[in-house]
């Protein structure tokens, strides 16, 4: 009987440095396969870069976006050191709903706490939409974002999707009902079922996984 692996502490592997502070379901999406170098991904709403340094380490093609020019300047250090070879314009300053990306030119979009600070219904279709748009058919969409799923009668109703979560925050929440139909809309398959993680009724955040349909063919 083989004996179990070292733990890392005992390899020097620094799995901080590997893997930064990644999403722990974007983490699952890397172990199962379904995203794996050499694919051109997407990181889109990427922040200060916190899912990127593995992305960018173990050789997928690297774009990321957000509307802050001084965390861009943090993802672009990030590239430097990890990834010097990419080119500048594949980290770009731009709002998600309005990519400056051509159609179909990723294998995969992640979008990891971003969707629920949508100011309403039409800009959160608007940032799907382009999500979508540069997403290849056959591509991994990725998205994990607060849902009202497990607290429904614990969030308060501002406006339209907004509300008040028992955490003190405001959000955009989405729920099964409103996904389901966006990833029929969309002409979307889900990669696995949604997960949706409860933190203590403080609030709930939802991993949503699904693959872009390859066009019908015409018929004849």
């Amino acid at each position: 009987m083989s004996s179990p692996p070292p733990p890392a502490a005992q390899t020097g592997l620094d799995l901080r440095q590997w893997f930064g502070e990644i999403d722990i379901y974007l983490f699952d999406q890397l172990l199962k396969g379904n995203l794996a170098p050499p694919m051109r991904v997407l990181d889109a709403g990427c922040g200060w870069g916190r899912n990127l340094p593995y992305l960018l380490r173990a050789g997928f093609d690297v774009c990321a976006i957000d509307p802050s020019a001084e965390a861009m300047e943090g993802v672009r250090a990030l590239a430097s050191k990890w990834a010097p070879h990419l080119p500048a314009a594949n980290f770009r300053v731009e709002p998600l709903e309005r990519l400056t990306f051509e159609d179909a030119s990723f294998d995969a979009v992640i979008s990891s706490a971003v969707l629920h600070f949508a100011r309403d219904e039409t800009h959160f279709r608007a940032m799907m939409h382009e999500a979508w748009r540069v997403l290849v058919p056959g591509g991994v969409f990725f998205a994990r974002l607060a849902s009202t799923i497990g607290i429904e009668d614990l969030v308060h109703p501002i406006d339209g999707r907004r509300y008040w979560l028992p955490d003190g925050t405001e959000r955009f929440l989405v729920d099964e009902d409103l996904i389901v139909r966006l990833t029929r809309e969309l002409h979307g398959e889900l990669v696995e079922p949604l997960k949706t993680v409860n933190v203590q009724h403080q609030r709930c955040m939802t991993t949503w996984v699904m693959t872009k349909r390859e066009p019908a063919a015409p018929s004849r």
